[in-house]
Protein backbone atom coordinates (compact mmCIF):
# COMPACT_ATOMS: atom_id res chain seq x y z
CA UNK A 1 0.00 0.00 0.00
CA UNK A 2 2.98 2.29 0.87
CA UNK A 3 3.91 2.24 -2.93
CA UNK A 4 0.46 3.79 -3.71
CA UNK A 5 0.76 6.42 -1.36
CA UNK A 6 4.27 7.43 -2.21
CA UNK A 7 2.63 8.32 -6.06
CA UNK A 8 -0.56 9.63 -4.88
CA UNK A 9 -0.31 11.65 -2.03
CA UNK A 10 -3.29 13.33 -2.09
CA UNK A 11 -5.88 10.49 -1.97
CA UNK A 12 -9.18 11.01 0.77
CA UNK A 13 -9.57 9.33 3.98
CA UNK A 14 -12.24 6.68 1.85
CA UNK A 15 -10.08 6.13 -1.30
CA UNK A 16 -7.00 4.99 1.26
CA UNK A 17 -9.60 2.70 2.90
CA UNK A 18 -10.61 1.07 -0.23
CA UNK A 19 -6.98 0.56 -1.48
CA UNK A 20 -5.96 -1.19 1.61
CA UNK A 21 -8.62 -3.24 1.23
CA UNK A 22 -8.06 -4.62 -2.29
CA UNK A 23 -5.24 -7.08 -0.72
CA UNK A 24 -7.23 -9.34 1.42
CA UNK A 25 -10.49 -9.05 -1.32
CA UNK A 26 -7.88 -10.33 -3.78
CA UNK A 27 -6.02 -12.92 -1.95
CA UNK A 28 -9.51 -14.13 -0.82
CA UNK A 29 -10.85 -14.47 -4.36
CA UNK A 30 -7.51 -15.91 -5.94
CA UNK A 31 -7.85 -18.57 -3.24
CA UNK A 32 -10.76 -19.54 -5.42
CA UNK A 33 -10.24 -18.58 -8.91
CA UNK A 34 -6.74 -17.79 -10.73
CA UNK A 35 -6.95 -14.60 -10.93
CA UNK A 36 -3.24 -13.57 -10.05
CA UNK A 37 -0.41 -16.23 -10.23
CA UNK A 38 0.47 -16.96 -6.48
CA UNK A 39 3.94 -15.53 -6.29
CA UNK A 40 2.37 -12.90 -7.59
CA UNK A 41 -0.28 -11.80 -5.38
CA UNK A 42 2.23 -10.34 -2.57
CA UNK A 43 3.04 -7.62 -5.49
CA UNK A 44 -0.50 -6.84 -6.05
CA UNK A 45 -0.22 -3.30 -5.09
CA UNK A 46 3.05 -2.69 -7.40
CA UNK A 47 2.23 -5.20 -10.31
CA UNK A 48 -1.65 -4.82 -10.39
CA UNK A 49 -2.67 -1.91 -8.95
CA UNK A 50 -0.39 0.78 -9.29
CA UNK A 51 0.50 -0.60 -12.92
CA UNK A 52 -3.80 0.36 -13.36
CA UNK A 53 -3.06 3.89 -12.10
CA UNK A 54 -0.30 4.81 -14.33
CA UNK A 55 -3.02 5.72 -16.83
CA UNK A 56 -4.36 8.30 -14.31
CA UNK A 57 -0.81 9.89 -14.96
CA UNK A 58 -1.08 10.21 -18.62
CA UNK A 59 -4.84 11.49 -18.47
CA UNK A 60 -7.13 12.38 -16.06
CA UNK A 61 -10.87 11.55 -16.16
CA UNK A 62 -12.75 14.18 -16.02
CA UNK A 63 -16.72 13.68 -14.04
CA UNK A 64 -19.58 12.01 -16.27
CA UNK A 65 -16.68 10.42 -18.29
CA UNK A 66 -17.56 7.00 -19.48
CA UNK A 67 -14.67 4.49 -19.25
CA UNK A 68 -14.53 0.83 -20.77
CA UNK A 69 -12.16 -1.81 -19.47
CA UNK A 70 -11.88 -4.61 -22.03
CA UNK A 71 -10.89 -7.72 -20.99
CA UNK A 72 -10.90 -6.74 -17.34
CA UNK A 73 -10.20 -9.80 -16.18
CA UNK A 74 -10.49 -9.10 -12.35
CA UNK A 75 -10.91 -5.43 -12.20
CA UNK A 76 -7.52 -4.21 -13.79
CA UNK A 77 -7.20 -1.55 -14.49
CA UNK A 78 -11.01 -0.57 -14.24
CA UNK A 79 -11.34 -0.31 -10.10
CA UNK A 80 -7.85 0.80 -9.16
CA UNK A 81 -9.30 3.79 -11.49
CA UNK A 82 -12.51 3.83 -10.21
CA UNK A 83 -11.13 4.10 -6.52
CA UNK A 84 -9.38 7.27 -8.22
CA UNK A 85 -11.99 8.61 -9.99
CA UNK A 86 -15.27 8.34 -8.01
CA UNK A 87 -17.46 10.73 -10.46
CA UNK A 88 -16.28 8.43 -13.78
CA UNK A 89 -18.44 5.51 -14.91
CA UNK A 90 -16.56 2.66 -15.46
CA UNK A 91 -17.49 -0.50 -17.43
CA UNK A 92 -15.82 -3.52 -16.69
CA UNK A 93 -16.09 -6.31 -19.46
CA UNK A 94 -14.87 -9.72 -19.87
CA UNK A 95 -16.23 -12.69 -21.85
CA UNK A 96 -15.59 -14.70 -19.20
CA UNK A 97 -18.59 -15.09 -15.97
CA UNK A 98 -16.49 -16.36 -13.14
CA UNK A 99 -13.93 -13.18 -13.63
CA UNK A 100 -17.13 -10.70 -13.64
CA UNK A 101 -18.61 -12.50 -10.70
CA UNK A 102 -15.14 -11.14 -9.15
CA UNK A 103 -15.81 -7.81 -9.72
CA UNK A 104 -19.11 -7.39 -8.56
CA UNK A 105 -18.08 -9.06 -5.17
CA UNK A 106 -15.29 -6.29 -4.91
CA UNK A 107 -16.88 -3.51 -6.09
CA UNK A 108 -19.65 -4.10 -4.30
CA UNK A 109 -17.78 -4.68 -0.82
CA UNK A 110 -16.24 -1.52 -1.34
CA UNK A 111 -19.56 0.14 -1.98
CA UNK A 112 -18.03 1.53 -5.56
CA UNK A 113 -21.11 2.49 -7.21
CA UNK A 114 -19.54 3.84 -10.51
CA UNK A 115 -18.22 0.62 -11.69
CA UNK A 116 -21.04 -1.91 -13.97
CA UNK A 117 -19.85 -5.51 -14.64
CA UNK A 118 -20.61 -6.80 -17.96
CA UNK A 119 -20.23 -10.76 -19.08
CA UNK A 120 -19.77 -9.88 -22.90
CA UNK A 121 -17.03 -9.99 -25.99
CA UNK A 122 -16.42 -6.47 -27.12
CA UNK A 123 -17.98 -7.13 -30.90
CA UNK A 124 -21.39 -7.45 -28.68
CA UNK A 125 -21.32 -4.48 -27.11
CA UNK A 126 -23.22 -0.93 -28.80
CA UNK A 127 -22.05 1.02 -25.89
CA UNK A 128 -20.22 4.44 -26.89
CA UNK A 129 -17.30 5.79 -24.16
CA UNK A 130 -15.02 8.61 -23.83
CA UNK A 131 -11.90 6.03 -23.63
CA UNK A 132 -11.19 1.77 -23.98
CA UNK A 133 -8.74 1.16 -21.69
CA UNK A 134 -7.22 -2.38 -21.53
CA UNK A 135 -4.18 -4.54 -20.02
CA UNK A 136 -2.68 -7.36 -21.60
CA UNK A 137 -5.47 -8.91 -23.43
CA UNK A 138 -4.85 -8.72 -27.10
CA UNK A 139 -2.34 -7.68 -29.58
CA UNK A 140 -2.50 -3.72 -30.60
CA UNK A 141 -4.33 -4.50 -34.20
CA UNK A 142 -6.89 -6.36 -32.27
CA UNK A 143 -7.24 -4.48 -29.46
CA UNK A 144 -8.03 -1.18 -31.52
CA UNK A 145 -10.36 -2.86 -34.09
CA UNK A 146 -12.76 -4.23 -31.21
CA UNK A 147 -12.57 -0.80 -29.56
CA UNK A 148 -12.81 1.73 -31.98
CA UNK A 149 -16.56 1.26 -32.27
CA UNK A 150 -17.05 2.03 -28.90
CA UNK A 151 -15.10 5.64 -29.03
CA UNK A 152 -17.49 8.42 -28.72
CA UNK A 153 -17.12 11.61 -31.12
CA UNK A 154 -17.80 14.00 -28.21
CA UNK A 155 -14.46 15.24 -26.43
CA UNK A 156 -13.93 16.37 -22.88
CA UNK A 157 -10.29 15.51 -21.91
CA UNK A 158 -7.42 16.83 -22.40
CA UNK A 159 -6.60 14.14 -25.16
CA UNK A 160 -9.08 13.40 -27.58
CA UNK A 161 -10.82 10.01 -26.90
CA UNK A 162 -9.72 6.38 -27.97
CA UNK A 163 -7.98 3.92 -26.36
CA UNK A 164 -5.27 3.27 -23.99
CA UNK A 165 -3.47 0.17 -23.59
CA UNK A 166 -1.04 -1.29 -20.74
CA UNK A 167 1.99 -2.78 -22.83
CA UNK A 168 5.05 -5.07 -22.65
CA UNK A 169 8.20 -3.90 -25.09
CA UNK A 170 6.70 -6.24 -27.94
CA UNK A 171 3.65 -3.27 -28.50
CA UNK A 172 6.75 -1.42 -31.03
CA UNK A 173 6.24 -4.67 -33.18
CA UNK A 174 2.41 -4.58 -32.93
CA UNK A 175 2.32 -0.88 -34.37
CA UNK A 176 3.37 -2.56 -37.72
CA UNK A 177 -0.51 -3.93 -37.81
CA UNK A 178 -2.15 -0.92 -37.50
CA UNK A 179 -4.05 0.75 -40.19
CA UNK A 180 -1.48 3.85 -42.00
CA UNK A 181 -3.14 6.90 -40.99
CA UNK A 182 -4.19 5.87 -36.94
CA UNK A 183 -2.67 8.24 -34.52
CA UNK A 184 -0.33 6.39 -31.58
CA UNK A 185 1.74 7.95 -29.18
CA UNK A 186 3.49 5.80 -26.10
CA UNK A 187 4.88 6.91 -23.23
CA UNK A 188 7.10 4.78 -21.19
CA UNK A 189 5.63 4.15 -17.29
CA UNK A 190 9.10 3.83 -15.83
CA UNK A 191 8.72 7.93 -16.07
CA UNK A 192 6.31 7.63 -13.86
CA UNK A 193 6.88 5.16 -11.18
CA UNK A 194 10.67 3.93 -10.57
CA UNK A 195 10.00 0.84 -9.75
CA UNK A 196 11.89 -2.17 -11.70
CA UNK A 197 8.93 -3.21 -12.71
CA UNK A 198 8.02 -0.83 -14.71
CA UNK A 199 11.17 -0.95 -17.08
CA UNK A 200 9.77 -2.45 -19.63
CA UNK A 201 6.04 -0.98 -19.17
CA UNK A 202 4.03 1.34 -21.55
CA UNK A 203 1.20 3.26 -22.09
CA UNK A 204 0.04 3.38 -25.57
CA UNK A 205 -2.79 5.25 -27.04
CA UNK A 206 -4.66 4.84 -30.48
CA UNK A 207 -6.64 8.12 -31.12
CA UNK A 208 -10.52 7.30 -32.40
CA UNK A 209 -10.79 7.87 -35.50
CA UNK A 210 -14.32 9.42 -35.59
Amino acid sequence: MEVILKYFKNLSEDQKTRMEQLMPLYKEWNEKINLVSRKDIDHLYTHHVLHSLAIAKYVRFTDGAKVMDLGTGGGFPAIPLAILFPQTHFIAVDSISKKIKVVEDITQRLQLTNVEAIVSRAENLHTKVDFVISRAVAVLPELTKWSMKHISNQHRHSIPNGLIALKGPTFKQELKGLPKGDYVDSYPISKYFHEPYFEEKYIVYVQGRG
